[in-house]
């Protein structure tokens, strides 16, 4: 078999096409319902999502929240260098440090809050880095919201909350679950009244999502550890959706790892049921589980997601989710009817 090519995922989107700003109301967006049995395409709104939920099916949310990870100081010289955070970890946190090669180990940057941070040794992708006083605080005075950098601007007081889904809750995050940026409470109250149960898992969308895939090899790519939480409720709300025949909607890419990848962790330790897969059961940790075609999902039944960039960990995801003629199809159809793409796009429902 030959080995799946990353440059066999790429795709052309004109620059216009990229979603620099959130809509001003988030469930106003559009969203292309692929359906993978019959290979139909939809065009609809945010909004009517509502329509492709039964009673007894469950709806799976990330609660993590985006922290201000964004950073810029000066040196002792004067140069200008920006710290974007990755991780914390204990009393220091791994960014990424630019211009890092310059940065000697025990430097010390002033940022723009007047608050000290020291440059330290490297990390696992990054440099490690102690700031003088709580992290919290610091990042809180010091912080912006780390957009990415196809949005291609500074960012304002609009994305403090425009990058943030209504329901988030748990601190962690360095780049936003953007599928679940439409939603809103009074849509998912809809949802909730259509006798669909809502349930949260945590995965901290870090570098392991967003960083590049380098090798043309697909398989040879490593993801980066993303730290997550699936709590016994959580579980059993799931357990109890599959063993009746009702559906899981997973929103986001995030969501969905979280789910299979505890579903690939039970199924380590015990066969799965003949009727109704692995029974979960509460995790947490770290996952680096890379999911591309290829791939049995064991839980996901639904998936809302966005548009995501080529040759992306994301984009591979979804293709096996769907296939990858129908994401290619969707993505061409997408780019003709000017869909808004990436971060603040558009989204799309894959049934």
């Amino acid at each position: 078999m030959k080995p799946m090519k990353i440059s066999d995922f790429d795709y052309v989107l004109p620059k216009e096409r990229i979603a620099r700003y959130p809509e001003s109301q988030r469930d106003k967006c559009r969203l292309m319902v692929v359906s993978r049995r019959q290979g139909e395409l939809r065009d609809r709104s945010f909004s009517d999502i509502i329509e492709y939920f039964e009673e007894g099916d469950l709806l799976i949310l990330n609660d993590t929240k985006v922290i201000p990870a964004r950073l810029y100081g000066n040196r002792s010289t004067g140069g200008r260098v920006e710290l974007f955070i990755i991780e914390k970890k204990g009393e220091l946190c791994e960014a990424l440090v630019k211009p890092s090669g310059r940065l000697k180990e025990g430097e010390r940057i002033r940022l723009d809050s007047g608050d000290e941070v020291t440059i330290l040794g490297k990390g696992d992708v990054g440099r490690l880095i102690r700031f003088k006083g709580a992290v919290e605080d610091v990042i809180g005075r010091a912080g912006h919201m780390p957009l990415p950098p196809y949005i291609d601007r500074e960012d304002e007081e609009l994305d403090r909350l425009g990058y943030q889904t209504v329901y988030c809750s748990k601190e962690g995050a360095t780049a936003s679950p953007t599928a679940g940026l439409h939603f809103t409470m009074e849509l998912l109250n809809k949802i909730k009244s259509r006798g669909v149960t809502i349930a949260y898992v945590t995965l901290h969308t870090n570098y392991g999502t967003f960083a590049p895939i380098k090798s043309e090899d697909v398989e040879k790519h490593k993801m980066h550890k993303e730290r997550f939480d699936l709590s016994q409720g959580t579980a059993d709300l799931v357990n109890k959706v599959k063993k009746a025949g009702r559906k899981v909607f997973a929103v986001g890419t995030t969501s969905a790892r979280v789910l299979e990848y505890c579903a690939h962790q039970e199924i380590g330790r015990r066969p799965q049921t003949a009727d109704h897969g692995p029974e979960l059961k509460a995790e947490n940790g770290h996952t680096d589980l890379f999911i591309y075609p290829g791939y049995e999902f064991k839980i996901v039944d639904h998936l809302i997601t966005n548009f995501h960039l080529p040759k992306s960990t994301l984009l591979l995801l979804i293709s096996a989710f769907a296939g990858k003629d129908t994401i290619s199809r969707a993505y061409d159809e997408a780019v003709r009817k000017e869909y808004r793409f990436y971060s603040y796009g558009d989204a799309m429902l894959i049934l």
